[in-house]
């Protein structure tokens, strides 16, 4: 990356930026006080986003040399042929991509998404947004439990646009009372949770960037169903990945609040673009170090990640070789996952 135009976002992730001094960064922002916030701006512009690029646009001379766009669309095309891979896969217990999957296909043309902090945030890249939709997460608090709240406000604000909210069960816990204000505001909001009984985020960054096991993370599950049904609203139950798709087209086509349980593998992990060595080893570390289930979450591995990249040379080329060692030595495409026990040996260099 050698030029950089950021317009009106503060993503606060460093790793998706470029190196500061190795671009040249444009930034236009109608709050002066974020210019230069995530990354050096060499010029910044102070503006409403759509009236700024209107006026820069006729100053642009056009690039003959279509390279870089082509390349950028075959791998849009690409991304989105794996996110469908992941999304329609009948795997036991459920894949959380699949969830998000089939919700966006039957998400309305105009629907506003309000998705909550958390490995949920991870599995909405499944959705390719279309039409007039849109997405709302805390993405600069990154706070638990927004969900919830968001959806009652933006259904508050468009009364005929279909909301829909996505959670984690461990953010839910923290929002329940937020059902019985749904209730009595009588909000046609969608609530779909993403059920798998831990703090996933927590779990996998305590694993994957810590190098320990897991620690209080998981808790006792909660019967979601239940508990929408107490407070009067629809609720609805998947664990089926064949019958995922039909749930949520009834869940969505169902009048007034909705609460749907989608129960899904907490084994499966919300692995970043990529994967370095010294990811990889601290991965193995934990699971090394006595992480429970951990020849389950090492074969979880390396069928939900390394099938799309067995190549050593790939993002997750690390991970493959720590997935085959904890599943005892099997491929990461083989094996049953029967047993907690693991192969031995340090990680390669």
């Amino acid at each position: 990356c050698d030029a950089l135009v950021v317009v009106g976002s503060s993503l606060p992730y460093i790793e998706f930026w470029p190196s500061p001094g190795q671009a040249a960064c444009v930034q236009i922002d109608d709050q002066p006080e974020r210019i230069g916030l995530r990354y050096p701006a060499d010029v910044g512009l102070v503006g409403d986003a759509r009236a700024t690029l209107k006026a820069l646009l006729p100053l642009l001379a056009r690039n003959e040399d279509r390279t870089f766009l082509e390349e950028a669309q075959k791998g849009v095309s690409t991304w989105w042929e794996l996110m469908e891979e992941r999304g329609t896969r009948d795997d036991l217990p459920m894949k959380p991509q699949v969830v998000a999957w089939h919700l966006a296909q039957a998400l309305a043309q105009d629907a506003i998404v309000c998705g909550d902090s958390g490995q949920v945030t991870y599995w909405s890249t499944q959705m390719r947004l279309r039409g007039q939709q849109r997405f709302i997460y805390s993405g600069t608090n990154c706070s638990m439990a927004a969900a919830l709240p968001y959806a009652i406000g933006a259904q508050t604000a468009y009364p005929d646009r279909q909301v829909v909210a996505i959670t984690g069960d461990g953010s839910l816990t923290m929002q329940m009372g937020d059902l019985a204000t749904l209730m009595q505001e009588q909000l046609p909001v969608k609530l779909i949770c993403f059920k798998n009984n831990t703090l996933g985020l927590i779990k996998w960054e305590q694993m994957v960037f810590l190098g320990n096991p897991e620690y209080g993370v998981d808790f006792a599950p909660v019967d979601f169903v239940k508990v929408a049904e107490g407070c009067g609203a629809r609720a609805f139950h998947i664990e089926d990945p064949g019958s995922c798709a039909e749930v949520l087209q009834d869940a969505l086509r169902t009048p007034g609040p909705v609460v749907v349980e989608a129960v899904v593998d907490q084994n499966e992990p919300p692995l970043p673009p990529k994967i370095t060595r010294e990811d990889a080893k601290k991965m193995y570390a934990a699971l090394r170090s006595g992480q429970e289930g951990r020849s389950r979450i090492g074969l979880t591995i390396g069928r939900s990640v390394l099938q799309e990249a067995t190549d050593p040379a790939s993002p997750y080329g690390g991970l493959a070789r720590v997935a085959e060692k904890v599943g005892g030595g099997r491929s990461a495409r083989g094996g049953d996952g029967a047993g907690d026990g693991g192969g031995g040996g340090g990680v390669e260099q």
